[in-house]
């Protein structure tokens, strides 16, 4: 073991020796580094999601500041185009041609469009809507990747699970509050970016059935890339100063990082041990949102986006419970 876990042994006292030496333990078995290796993965995998969050709510604060003045076609295209020049850059050199090999051209173009649609989405919400708002709206995509599975897919849906998306729903109404003052059309953006994320979800849980994930990011970034471009030309626009260019580099960044250490996350335990952290992106955003835009909900949203994590978070759980997904041994 190495980190922290063998520190902290390292600083366990000794055992009690009395006559007859130490008090008898467990016996070691045989595949107990094995364990040890497997845990570090786990702990590991669930340490880069939580990190990952933290820059895709970095990546959603400045995309909020960006909109004030930069159109929304040319920070999308911005961001798409540094995502595929920072994976080409990275990855070509080391994997080659290999990297470019795939089995479904037409679905990771499908898929590529699809996380566009969700970010024209994202920028156009994030204009109108609080931080913290939008994020715990957005977070209920698990839950409706379960209705989509249940109703285009036709896979079979527990009660409880069917109770988890109600509840995750009532909270984005609680939070949309259709009907009261501050409702307005605006407020509805984040649902289509729900569905759309969710589409792109289902589609790439089949794609990693026989697709390199690696090779899926990159045909994402240059797909989005390509397509926003055909429609640059109409929104191009020069800006006022070299901070804002700044913050597209930033936004770039914090979203390529963000990707690529999700990609490791899930290589070190199974989504369905990572899906409850990515939770933590809504404290993230509320701290942005109070950092950046004095932006605080208020008790009621507080209520919803409550609600919205803690049926997120119980649904991925079932998912351990009911399907006993086995955690594959740590791989050197």
């Amino acid at each position: 073991m190495s980190g922290p876990a063998a520190a902290a042994q390292s600083q366990r006292p000794p055992e009690p020796s009395g006559p007859l030496g130490p008090p008898p333990g467990p016996p070691d078995s045989p595949d107990s580094p094995a364990r040890d290796r497997q845990a570090e993965r786990i702990l590991a995998g669930i340490g880069l999601t939580i990190l990952a969050t933290a820059f895709f709510a970095v990546l959603d604060t400045a995309t909020k500041v960006s909109t004030a003045v930069v159109p929304v076609v040319m920070g999308i295209w911005f961001r798409y185009a540094f995502q595929a020049a920072a994976t080409s850059a990275l990855l070509l050199p080391v994997y080659g041609t290999s990297l470019l090999r795939t089995r479904h051209p037409r679905y990771h173009v499908l898929r590529g469009a699809l996380l566009l649609t969700s970010s024209v989405f994202s920028f156009l919400s994030l204009r109108y809507m609080p931080m913290a708002e939008f994020t715990a709206t957005v977070m209920v995509t698990p839950l409706a990747v379960t209705l989509i599975a249940s109703l285009a897919l036709k896979e079979r849906v527990s009660v409880l699970r069917w109770s988890l998306v109600a509840g995750g729903f009532a909270g984005t109404l609680i939070i949309l509050r259709p009907g009261g003052e501050a409702f307005g059309w605006a407020m509805l953006l984040p649902l289509g970016l729900v569905v759309s994320n969710a589409w792109f979800q289902v589609l790439t849980s089949k794609l990693a059935q026989t697709e390199n994930p690696l090779t899926m990011h990159f045909y994402t970034g240059w797909v989005g890339a390509l397509i926003a471009a055909c429609a640059l030309p109409f929104f191009w626009q020069a800006l006022p100063g070299w901070q804002w260019w700044a913050l597209l580099c930033l936004m770039g960044l914090m979203g390529t990082v963000g990707h690529f250490m999700l990609i490791l996350a899930y290589q070190r335990a199974p989504a369905s041990t990572l899906t409850p952290y990515l939770y933590a992106q809504i404290a993230f955003s509320i701290v942005g949102g109070r950092l950046v835009f004095g932006q605080t909900p208020d008790a009621v949203s507080l209520a919803g986006i409550g609600l919205i994590a803690v049926c997120g978070a119980a649904g991925a759980w079932l998912t351990v419970r009911e399907r006993r997904v086995p955690i594959a041994p740590a791989e050197s």
